[in-house]
């Protein structure tokens, strides 16, 4: 698939990876429209299925779709102690998901190519992250459940590992402190860049021999 010339919308494209893909896809060529709830040219809450309508019916159609939105919900601690409300609210991420490939198949054009964004506790949780860790699994399931459906549009996921992004909010030494520890283990002990992630979305998005996969930019954190 040829970016150059494609019209291109990254949900979440304010911040994190969805800016950093916003970035890239706009190098590659591509025509961009960074939504989200904090855009001032196009806000667009991908929980409002009203919202999201009227985006695509103004906006498309789409040749790229990628969804790196992450509404406010996440919750984290032992799963005996977990607030009920708060593990549901952490599904957020996948109806949000659900919501901009359902609502808008009907204006991605035929060879369109989709993206979501996973990430590594779908496939080595650890304690405290059961909620992000079965959302992630949703995910990647989801992706591999609707793509014989949609083809020949494609589908596929990136699972990004511990990425240095806005999402944590410690600061200054806390900061370093936090992800020193949280890559300690990792074959390559730093934390990611959102750029790397986006390089990965470019290339599913590049590559129209794929689909219904899941990429890992994860550092080697899924590594024993």
């Amino acid at each position: 698939m040829n970016l150059s010339g494609q019209r291109a919308v990254v949900f979440g494209g304010t911040s994190g990876i969805g800016a950093a893909t916003v970035t890239a896809l706009e190098e590659a060529g591509a025509t961009v429209i960074a939504a989200s709830r904090s855009s001032a040219t196009h806000p667009v809450d991908v929980l409002n299925r009203g919202d999201l309508t009227r985006f695509f019916v103004e906006n498309g159609p789409f040749d790229v779709l990628v969804n790196s939105a992450v509404p406010a919900g996440r919750v984290h601690g032992p799963f005996p102690e977990l607030d009920l409300d708060g593990f549901q609210a952490t599904f957020n991420k996948f109806w949000g998901y659900l919501y901009s490939v359902r609502l808008g198949l009907d204006y991605l054009t035929e060879q369109a190519s989709i993206v979501l964004v996973s990430g590594f506790p779908a496939r080595k949780c650890k304690a405290g992250a059961s909620a992000i860790s079965t959302v992630g699994n949703t995910v990647e399931g989801f992706v591999r459940a609707i793509a014989p459906e949609i083809a020949p549009r494609r589908i596929n996921a990136v699972s990004p590992g511990i990425i240095d992004t806005p999402l944590f909010p410690q600061v200054g030494e806390e900061r370093e402190n936090f992800f020193r520890k949280a890559v300690s283990t990792h074959a390559i002990p730093r934390p990611g860049q959102a750029s790397e992630v986006a390089r990965a979305i470019l290339f599913l998005l590049e590559n129209d021999f794929t689909t219904g996969t899941v990429v890992d930019v994860d550092g080697g954190a899924l590594l024993p």
